[in-house]
């Protein structure tokens, strides 16, 4: 059950780089349009990092 949570946990972290660098690079166009899109960017990056390690913790309390 342990390798489900990690496997989830992984594809929350591919999810963080996606948005981190999805955000740079709206943020570096500079257009309004494009702040506003950074700044839903860099709001799902944390909501990943959350999820990665809710999913980490569950993983270790499945291994114990």
């Amino acid at each position: 059950m342990d390798h489900v949570f990690l496997i989830a946990a992984l594809v929350c972290v591919a999810c963080v780089v996606f948005s981190l660098f999805g955000g740079l690079i709206a943020m570096a166009k500079g257009t309004k349009k494009d702040n506003e899109n950074s700044n839903k960017m860099m709001r799902l990056r944390v909501l990943f990092q959350g999820l990665a390690i809710v999913f980490l913790f569950m993983a270790y309390l499945a291994k114990s």
